[in-house]
């Protein structure tokens, strides 16, 4: 697969399919970019499983943070990378060692390892490299759009009001 550009139809493919997600390098520290992603995905019903050896066993955001993937007490259908590059193969080893698979591996913003991707895909796993979920999310759904940002996405579709934090857009109940 081409890593270098995404099918809006794939990305939104994923938003729609994904319900669980762990979130490896989340942050308790409010000012960090992953703090801010997890609480985002919450409020979007996403049930989110920070990853942080140093947090394992205390709450970030009111949810449960496990030292490694193994320990999440259920199946995930997601894993949000939130590390440098150079951690990607090891998490990607760990996931490929899960039973079941997750449906996707996320690398955020800055992180792309494509030999790691390539495993991960020749075990069947969708890989998205170099983007963020929450402004894939806002930028498919027209949330973006609400602070002037050209999302790049046109719809004559009037967005679908849900309950909780503004969740007009990409998920369905």
């Amino acid at each position: 697969m081409n890593h270098d550009s995404y099918d809006n139809a794939y990305i939104a493919g994923i938003l729609n399919s994904v319900k669980t997600i762990a979130m490896v390098g989340a942050s308790a520290n409010d000012v960090r970019p992953s703090y801010f992603v997890l609480k985002y995905l919450l409020a979007k019903g996403f049930s989110v499983f920070p990853i942080n050896p140093g947090q394992a066993g205390k709450e970030i955001l009111g949810q449960m943070t496990y030292a490694r993937l193994a320990d999440i007490p259920q199946p995930i259908d997601m894993v949000d990378i939130f590390r440098a590059a150079t951690a990607v193969p090891g998490v990607v080893d760990e996931v490929l060692r899960l039973d079941p698979l997750p449906k996707v591996i996320w690398m955020q913003l800055g992180v792309r390892h494509d030999e790691a991707a390539a495993r991960a895909e020749a075990a069947g796993i969708k890989v998205v490299m170099n983007r963020c979920p929450k402004i894939e999310y806002g930028k498919l759904s027209g949330e973006i759009g609400w602070t002037g940002v050209n999302s790049g996405v046109l719809s004559s579709k009037k967005p679908l009001m849900r309950p909780g934090f503004q969740s007009f857009g990409v998920r369905q109940k």
